[in-house]
């Protein structure tokens, strides 16, 4: 139904009503109706018209303002549709800590597979699982993700028996939209989150894509190697080396039950690309794996807008630029709704230059994702670079807020308060990064770097000696010495440590000398032959 003002407007534009008759032809006659008297019994006088064409205008006003007032309803009851949907982490009441990969991963499944749906919003696992172990009122949750609805759910495991509970709540209203309870054998787990998936979608009423893909599809119909693929899930989303390597194991675990499971190849593929940030191997020992995994799932499975986006980051960490882009785009396409496809993009776009760009990708990840602390410690650094400080501070104040305890942002923090000259607070900071980390080496550089600055130079080279003892170890980059260097200007120390990161093909070196550290060596002709021969533009 649709009405418009303007049509109803036009009805009424018509010839006024006059006082005296029209002139008409009488049939046979010849002559007018005005030159012929006409008797007709009861008929009013030609002098004269029938008052009731008084009501047609009112009517037409009548029937235009209902029909407008029924659209705007319509139109707001259609506004009312569930939109956007927070899948919370189960709670776990099986009492055991073993079972802890159960709740997490059958929440994480179920957005993996909402997330599949193109017009539903699906809040990310990194942004739900804050609400782990938490009493939150279903409200206040949306209100913080952003979202309409909310799901909750029960879980507990006796033995091989299993009993989940669900609910789904509209949290705008805070209406029940629907409960279940499902009583099930361990043996039928990966049946019964597929169950629960398309059960959500049609209480959503929402239409599935035209093949149906991610919400009823199989993936696998090996349920041990479903179980595998959680506890690798569960691992992987802990960030450290350690969970990294035992993700691995897991992940590992379930293609060996399921050789055709592309999601577990995928998982493989996160956690290699990842381990140059936290593990203790050089690039290429774990980058060729990364790619090999990727790859390996795009061949079961095409269609995987997060196997395409791990491929590409995997091209970007090889510096294989005019591969990663297009691989970025594909999986953007593919998998509109994937926060870290985004992100990843965004880390792409910021090497290369193009800063608008990419602060666009991280801001629509923080859209996807808006309690992710590495897509905000992101942004922050983007707005440095750009220079606004202010948009920056904003977002460490938020990373802070949501956990003190994120060691990461801390050097954003800390970079903000020494471009403006609060030296004491940057040390402050960089200092509390170092001891969140546990000796993180980038925050090591950070600290280094900050001292260098601050004229705190005895302080630096000290710095400078703990990192090349890591750099010994494997646990540091050239990158990260080179970063001190800067910062005590000893230009021609810092190029021969970027150097040996060059000739080691190191592939987080490409963050660090686009960012701010590296700003005093971007006028010498030595850091735009260094980007050139990465493959990069200069600055």
């Amino acid at each position: 139904m649709s009405f418009c003002l303007d049509d109803g407007a036009k009805l009424l534009e018509g010839p006024a009503f006059a006082d005296e008759p029209a002139t008409a032809i009488l049939p046979g006659s010849g002559v007018h109706a005005s030159q012929r008297p006409v008797t007709i019994d009861n008929a009013p006088s030609t002098k004269s018209f029938d008052k009731r064409l008084l009501l047609a205008p009112l009517v037409l006003v009548v029937i235009v303002l209902v029909g407008f007032t029924a659209y705007r309803y319509l139109r707001s009851a259609g506004d009312e549709q569930i939109r956007s949907i927070a899948v919370l982490p189960f709670e776990n009441r099986s009492g055991s800590a073993d079972t802890d990969y159960l709740s997490e991963g059958l929440a994480d499944s179920l957005i993996y597979r909402l997330s599949q749906l193109p017009d539903l919003k699906v809040s990310p696992t990194t942004s739900v699982m804050r609400y782990k172990g938490k009493e939150s009122e279903p409200g206040k949750v949306a209100g913080e993700l952003g979202v309409d609805a909310v799901m909750t759910g029960r879980l507990a495991q006796i033995g091989d028996n299993l009993n989940i509970s669900v609910q789904l709540i509209d949290a705008r209203t805070e209406k029940l939209i629907w409960a279940e309870q499902y009583d099930r054998k361990m043996s039928d787990l990966l049946a019964t989150q597929r169950e629960i998936a398309i059960a959500i979608t049609q209480k959503l009423q929402l239409k599935l894509a035209k093949d149906e893909r991610g919400i009823t599809k199989n993936y696998t119909d090996n349920n041990e190697a479903y179980q595998h693929y959680l506890k690798g899930r569960f691992y992987w989303n802990k960030r450290t080396g350690e969970n990294l390597r035992r993700a691995i194991e897991q992940f590992q675990a379930a293609a060996d039950k399921d050789p055709n499971y592309a999601l577990a190849y995928v998982g493989l593929a996160d956690c290699y690309v990842l381990l140059p940030f936290y593990g203790t191997t050089l690039s290429q020992e774990v980058l060729t794996n990364a790619k090999a995994y990727a790859n390996r799932a795009l061949e079961i499975d095409s269609s995987l807008g997060e196997a395409h986006a791990s491929l590409a980051y995997t091209n970007y960490m090889l510096w294989n630029w005019a591969e990663a882009e297009p691989g970025f785009k594909r999986a953007i396409e593919l998998s509109p709704n994937y926060a870290t496809g985004h992100k990843w993009y965004g880390n792409f776009l910021e090497d290369s230059g193009r800063l608008e760009e990419s602060l666009q990708a991280f801001k629509k990840a923080q859209e996807l994702d808006p309690l992710s602390l590495i897509i905000a410690e992101n942004l922050a650094e983007q707005y440095i670079l750009l220079g606004d400080l202010n948009s920056a501070y904003a977002q460490c104040t938020k990373v802070i807020e949501l956990d003190p305890n994120f060691a990461g942002i801390r050097r954003a923090s800390s970079l903000i308060r020494l471009k403006q000259g609060r030296n004491a607070e940057a040390l402050a900071e960089a200092q509390k990064g170092v001891e969140l980390s546990n000796r993180w080496s980038q925050l090591l550089a950070n600290l280094g770097f900050i001292h260098a600055r601050t004229g705190s130079r005895n302080e630096a080279v000290k710095l400078i000696r703990e990192l090349e003892d890591l750099y010994s170890q494997k646990r540091a980059n050239g990158h990260d010495i080179a970063a001190v260097y800067a910062g005590l200007a000893d230009k021609d120390n810092a190029f021969v440590w970027l150097e040996k990161d060059f000739q080691n093909r190191i592939s987080t070196m490409a963050a660090w000398v686009s960012f701010i550290h590296f700003e005093s060596l971007r006028e010498d002709p030595r850091m735009a032959d260094l980007r050139r021969r990465m493959g990069l533009p200069p600055l």
